[in-house]
């Protein structure tokens, strides 16, 4: 067995490898080093930087040049990884035949790959891609990208701006927000940076807006002819990560404290899932035997078609051998979850009142791990000695959210 293995880790929408003390994949990172040398493996981990809200083409064609740059003198196995929409960079990259806007050969990169495994993907779409793209979406979008910038920036958001925010989101449930209020909001929070970062910003935030291709490619109708066309490549296991989140609640609203920032997301967090929910009904992905027996597991129940993890209907996550099946909002699953106490601490960039915690999240890994190398076994040990695979962990999920 190769003890070489090159691990590619793709964001998804307005990923990013690294802002400030923000990782997007710093936990997962830090597990899959520990747990693949435990093993007595060698892996070598990238995280891709992708363009943030560019076409599902010019995504995967940068992960390709990610693996060349990196592997191309090596002849180790590679894995591809993809969160949110990565996942669909991924499945594109690795299709038979496939065209992209690169000059490397493209079939040549993709044999050596072993493994494809998505990570709460729109398989199918989602309702919020086509939210994005009307003016009210391209105007959150805009909210929500100045707001993180705040936060890395200064460390906080202004109390006023916090109970704005607040306010905007519980109306946006609505679908009645104004512009006015988006109008004050961004004031607000432009006005404490200096006249140069202010221009800088706002160039940054007209770019999101004016590239929708991304967001008109994950919409549902467009997923159709996506599936349709990128096929499977012989030779490489694809798996996903699936979750579904606890739909909102007062429980979860009392749950989320007395912090405002907090309550802000939280607050994000229900209009967006209750916007899936509004959605009109679409007819169901046809879900595989062995798919359906795995959800039905570790959930006590199949997922109706509105259950979402806040950006993604939870049956379009399904692609290939599931995985692992989690409880956990779109973020949680790739180590933003509240975790004061580890060292670097979890932050909760999106609180939905899921409960996700550090045994859960070190569960999925482990089983993302033993998906990509199945024949691992613990470095001086045997496969039944050391650290092996735990047992069932997809039933660690089975409490149902509330």
């Amino acid at each position: 067995m190769e003890r070489t293995h090159h691990i590619y880790l793709v964001p998804g929408f307005l990923g990013f490898e690294h802002i400030g003390r923000l990782t997007y994949f710093g936990h997962v990172v830090r597990f899959l080093r520990e747990r693949l040398t435990a093993l007595g493996l060698e892996p070598r981990i990238h995280v891709v930087r992708t363009p943030p809200t560019a076409s599902l083409p010019d995504r995967a064609a940068r992960v390709a040049e990610a693996i060349d740059a990196t592997a191309r003198r090596s002849g180790a196995p590679v894995h591809l990884i993809g969160h949110s929409s990565g996942g669909l960079d991924v499945r594109l990259l690795t299709a038979p035949g496939v065209g992209l806007p690169t000059v490397l050969d493209v079939e040549r990169l993709t044999a050596r790959v072993r493994t494809v495994v998505t990570v709460s993907t729109p398989h199918h779409g989602t309702p919020v891609a086509s939210f994005f793209t009307t003016l009210q979406g391209q105007q959150l979008m805009q909210l929500l990208s100045l707001s993180t910038i705040y936060v890395l920036t200064f460390g906080h958001l202004p109390v006023a701006a916090l109970l704005w925010m607040g306010s905007f989101f519980v109306r946006f449930g609505g679908l009645v927000a104004g512009s006015e209020l988006l109008d004050e909001l961004f004031a607000k929070l432009l006005e404490d940076f200096t006249s140069r970062r202010r221009r800088s910003v706002r160039k940054l935030l007209l770019d999101v807006v004016r590239d929708q291709a991304l967001m008109l490619q994950l919409t549902p109708e467009a997923m159709e002819v996506f599936n349709a066309s990128v096929l499977q490549r012989p030779g490489i296991r694809y798996g996903a990560v699936v979750g579904l989140a606890a739909p909102p609640s007062l429980r979860a609203t009392l749950h989320a404290g007395i912090d405002p920032a907090a309550q802000v997301t939280h607050a994000l967090y229900g209009a967006l899932y209750r916007l899936i929910e509004a959605a009109p009904t679409r007819v169901a992905p046809q879900l595989a035997a062995a798919q359906v027996r795995v959800l039905r597991r570790a959930y006590g129940t199949m997922p109706s078609r509105v259950a979402n993890d806040g950006i993604v209907p939870t049956l379009s996550q399904a692609w290939g051998q599931i995985i692992h099946a989690a409880v956990a909002d779109h973020l949680d699953v790739v180590g933003h979850f509240r975790d004061a106490e580890h060292d670097p601490a979890h932050v909760d960039w999106l609180v939905s009142g899921s409960d996700f915690d550090r045994q859960r999240f070190e569960a999925l890994w482990a089983d993302v791990v033993h998906f990509l190398i199945p024949d691992a076994t613990p470095a001086g040990g045997s496969a039944s000695g050391g650290t092996p695979r735990p047992r069932e962990t997809r039933n660690r999920t089975r409490t149902r959210p509330r």
